[in-house]
Parts: structure tokens; C-alpha cells; sequence
């Protein structure tokens, strides 16, 4: 922390725009709260006597189907490739990341294409046999069930990577302990290492859940009522504001009770390492049979996961869809200017709110940024909703302003333009930023900026001049990271997008929801690529701190 001594009234701006970043963006949640409160009962009413068990009953199983599926595959390959040797280990380490880059709604659409009734799965088998429709039973991927799988093969890297790091970071020494004692490899994982990673492997389901939460392209393509498809029919379809407003309410009382849940299982709970050599120095040699049918699990979820619908959208786009004209390169750029804008945006918000905790410690400003990075624990319908009421109003002020003063009509320059859409990409990705940012801050020292407030530096020279040269790495990864998730995003831009306003995301739901499968392929594949950016950072960063740890 940075002696108050060092600290001028010059950098009091920094802790008026905090307060001021952090207002805005927590407008869209204070909006959306209002809506609640201040609601028209009735529609209450009516969403409860008709929906609302669907809706509750849909997401709760959705949320545990995913949730033990997440686990069973995640835990698992994250104890195998920490603690155990076996061939491919180094590569399947962080092979088992990719699915990440797969958006839900894609392998969804993939997966339909495949297993559907007119799909070359079910097409060979009636070849094979001469059965025709009814006569065979085959699984049916449009349904709750099919949700969950999909959801499951996406977002189970979210458990992998937390779980891994725990393993990565426990004693082999407390693993030796076991053994003296009579413990075999799986008891010892069983009752020791699974305990002591679970506030980990906690924190990793908790994020699957939130993500499974704000689900709207699978849930929505797949059928199932749940509280995201609820909302946007109610909003998009029927024009109540209110009614969705107060099913994202109800909503975001869910995302809440996740929250404390989750913090409430670390409460009092601490882990120390000992500071020993690390368990994964002395890996347990698998082989035979235990090196095949490990080596075959592990391989399974990032096969379905990622090659399988890679492969296939592969070969959609390039031997069966129609060949990308001026429609799609318009598609592409579209979504790229509008992903590195909002990119850029947040990444200078999050460097001001940041550069703000280093000058001012104090509780109004930790307040600030915890509700500036609020957003990413959001679906994308309640930043939606909450960002499209706000701006409406101030639309029709300025309509009436400006017709009142010059007589002149104008058309809506907030809500009805890329405005809307860039705030709340910003609202809802602005954690990602400051995680990335406060992290590189955190390894300058305050002596950099004594050094700079000597010579007479401002603090805001010193962030220019001094801070953000030495934080290119983080910076750039911050952008990256917000670029591929704006890339992906699809509910809010669905609700928010200007008139005749088209991204590769929006482009993609609207061909599969007519059945164009394979003229989504194209589109698709363009988000899945651009998607392994991050993820390869990030195996990248997680292999190299396996290595210093050494």
C-alpha cells in the first residue's frame, strides 16, 4: 500500500471516477431490482399461476444435472493428470481446456445435426436395418436431457482447472502420511486430497453453475422453459418489460443464493501447504490397463467436447454449406470491431478503477469495484433488460429536448444504436478486466510510483508512463479475453442489437432456429476458432507456473 504522504489531491479524480464507473455499471442490477419491487402485481400473478414452475423446476434440474456432470468429469481428469503418469499426460493436461472455446449453443446445434432424426446417425442405422421412423427407439438430443450433456461437455474445464491447481499446490508429504497409514491411492484421494481441494472444486461449480444459469441458446434451441428463454420471450416476444423484469429478479435471487453458497462453504475453512515438495513431483506410475482406461477417460470429453464438433462444423463449412460472400465478411466484421471496442472500453475502465484501489485504499472504493465487477455473476438477460430500461427514458428526454428546443424529430441515439450494446458488454465483462489488470498491479512495486511522484509525475502520468508499458502483458490478455467473450455472447446482443444489426453469434442462432444447420457451420466455426485464443493463453500460463513451481 501507498504511503497517504505520497498521495496529492491531484489524484482525487481517480476516486471520484471509480465511485462514478462503479454507479453506472451497477445501473442495469438497481434497474432490474426496481422493476421488482414497483411491479404491476398482476403480471406477478399471472407469470406464477402459468410459467413459473417450469421455469423452477427446469433451471433447478439443469443447474444438477450440470453441476454432477461438470464434477464427474472434471474431478477426475484434474487428480489423473496432476498426481498420476500415463501416456499423453502432458498433452491431455491442457487438452482438456479446449472445450472452452466451444459456446454452449454451438455444440448444441452440432450435436443436432448429428443425432437428429435426419442426421447420418440415425440415417445409417435406418440403411442398415430398413427400420423407418417409430420403429427403433434412439435418445432424443432436443430435450432437458440433451441440455445438460451439451452443458456439461462445455463447461466442465471450469471444475478441471480449479480442481487441477488445487492437486498441483498439495503436499506430497501429506500424501505419504496416507500410505504409512495404510491408505491406498484412492482412499488417500478419496479421504485426503478431495477435502482438502473442495473449496477449490467449490469455486469451479459455482462458476458452472452461473454459466449454466445464463444459458439461452442451448436451452432455448433444445426447447426447455427456463428462466433465461422465460425472460426474453416476455421481453422480446410480448413487450412486458415488467414481467421480465421481475422473472429476472427472481433470477438474480438465484445467482445470489449461488454466491453466498459458495462463500459460505469457505467460511472459516483454511488450507495451508506446507511449503514441501509439491504431490505432482512424484506422480503415481500408471500401467496396462489402468494406463489405457485412464488414458481413454481422459480423452473421451475433450473428443466430445471439441474434436467431434470442430470436425464436423469443419466439414460442413467447407463441402456443404454455401461459400462465404460480402454477407458473412460483413457478419465477421461487425463482430470484431464491436468485440475490440467493447474490449477496449472495458480494459480502460478497469485500468482506472484499479489504478484508484492502489492510490486510495479505503471502504468506499473496494465497494466501488466490487460492484463495477458484479456484472460477469450475471446472465446476459438481466444486464439486457436492466440496460434497455434506463436508456429508453433517456432517449425520450433527449427526444423531447431536442424537438422542444429546435423542433427537430431524432431518433433513438442510445437504446436503438451499438451504445446500449457496448455498455452492457462492458457491464458484464468488466470482472474479467479488472481480474487481469489488479493482478499485473499487484506485481509492480510502490516504489515505481515514488519513483515517478519524485520527479514530479501526476498519478496519471505515472499510470501512462510508468504502469501501463509495464503492464502490456496483462492488458493485452485482458482484451483478448473480453474480445472472444463479447464474440460469443448471445442474449444480450440478441435483445439489444440495433435494427438490421447482424454478428456472427445472432447469425448463427438465427440459421439453426430455421434448421440451416449446416449454413450456421460457417459462422459457427469462425466463433470456435477465434474462441482458442484465450484458451491457449491460458494453458500456456498454467504450464509455465507448473514449471517455476518446480
Amino acid at each position: 500500500m501507498l504511503d497517504s504522504a505520497h498521495t496529492s489531491s491531484k489524484s482525487n479524480w481517480l476516486k471520484v471516477a471509480a465511485v462514478v464507473i462503479a454507479a453506472a455499471l451497477s445501473l442495469p442490477i438497481l434497474v432490474v431490482l426496481t422493476n421488482v419491487l414497483i411491479g404491476d402485481g398482476e403480471v406477478w400473478n399471472h407469470l406464477y399461476r402459468t410459467v413459473l414452475s417450469d421455469y423452477i423446476s427446469n433451471s433447478l434440474i439443469l443447474m444438477l444435472g450440470v453441476a454432477i456432470g461438470a464434477f464427474a468429469i472434471g474431478v477426475p481428469c484434474a487428480w489423473l493428470t496432476s498426481m498420476c503418469e500415463f501416456p499423453c499426460r502432458k498433452l491431455l493436461s491442457w487438452a482438456l481446456l479446449l472445450p472452452m472455446a466451444m459456446p454452449a449453443y454451438i455444440i448444441a446445434y452440432t450435436y443436432t445435426g448429428i443425432f437428429d432424426f435426419a442426421g447420418p446417425v440415425q440415417t445409417f442405422i435406418r440403411d442398415v436395418t430398413g427400420w423407418r421412423y417409430g420403429q427403433y427407439w434412439f435418445f432424443e438430443v432436443r430435450s432437458l436431457g440433451g441440455a445438460i450433456a451439451m452443458l456439461t461437455l462445455v463447461l466442465y474445464p471450469y471444475v478441471y482447472l480449479m480442481s487441477r491447481a488445487s492437486f498441483l499446490e498439495q503436499s506430497a508429504n501429506t500424501l505419504e502420511v496416507s500410505r504409512t497409514l495404510g491408505y491406498s491411492s484412492q482412499a488417500a484421494f478419496f479421504k485426503l486430497a478431495l477435502p482438502l481441494a473442495r473449496p477449490a472444486i467449490v469455486t469451479g461449480i459455482t462458476l458452472v453453475l452461473m454459466e449454466t444459469l445464463a444459458d439461452y441458446g442451448t436451452v432455448q434451441y433444445f426447447g426447455v422453459n427456463t428462466f433465461t428463454t422465460g425472460i426474453l420471450r416476455t421481453f422480446y416476444g410480448f413487450g412486458d418489460v415488467t414481467g421480465a423484469s421481475q422473472l429476472a429478479g427472481v433470477l438474480l435471487l438465484f445467482v445470489s443464493v449461488l454466491i453466498l453458497c459458495e462463500r459460505y462453504s469457505r467460511h472459516r475453512i483454511r488450507y495451508h501447504s506446507s511449503g514441501l515438495k509439491k504431490a505432482s513431483s512424484r506422480r503415481i506410475p500408471l500401467t496396462g490397463l489402468s494406463a489405457f482406461f485412464t488414458t481413454v477417460f481422459c480423452w473421451l470429453p475433450i473428443l466430445l467436447g471439441f474434436i467431434v464438433p470442430v470436425a464436423v462444423l469443419a466439414y460442413w463449412a467447407a463441402f456443404k454449406a454455401n461459400l462465404p460472400g460480402e454477407e458473412f465478411i460483413q457478419l465477421a466484421w461487425n463482430s470484431f470491431y464491436l468485440a475490440a471496442l467493447a474490449a477496449l472500453i472495458a480494459v480502460s475502465l478497469a485500468l482506472i478503477l484499479s489504478y484508484a484501489v492502489r492510490l486510495h485504499r479505503g471502504r468506499m472504493i473496494n465497494a466501488s469495484v466490487g460492484l463495477a465487477g458484479l456484472g460477469y455473476t450475471l446472465p446476459g438477460t438481466i444486464i439486457a433488460i436492466g440496460t434497455i430500461v434506463p436508456l429508453a427514458w433517456l432517449d425520450h428526454r433527449i427526444i423531447e429536448l431536442v424537438k422542444y428546443y429546435t423542433g427537430e424529430k431524432v431518433g433513438l441515439v442510445l437504446s436503438g444504436t451499438l451504445v446500449a450494446l457496448l455498455f452492457a458488454y462492458t457491464v458484464r465483462f468488466m470482472a474479467v478486466s479488472l481480474g487481469a489488470i489488479q493482478d499485473g498491479l499487484g506485481k509492480i512495486k510502490p516504489s515505481m510510483d515514488m519513483a515517478g511522484r519524485s520527479l514530479g509525475m501526476t498519478p496519471s502520468k505515472v499510470l501512462t508512463r510508468i504502469h501501463v508499458p509495464l503492464l502490456k502483458g496483462s492488458v493485452l490478455t485482458a482484451i483478448l479475453i473480453v474480445f472472444v467473450d463479447v464474440l460469443k455472447e448471445l442474449p444480450a446482443t440478441l435483445v439489444l442489437r440495433p435494427f438490421n444489426f447482424n454478428t456472427l453469434a445472432v447469425r448463427a442462432y438465427e440459421l439453426a432456429s430455421d434448421e440451416r444447420l449446416i449454413d450456421a457451420a460457417p459462422a459457427s466455426l469462425m466463433i470456435v476458432l477465434v474462441g482458442l485464443a484465450p484458451v491457449i493463453l491460458l494453458s500456456r500460463s498454467i504450464s509455465s507456473r507448473v514449471e517455476h513451481s518446480k
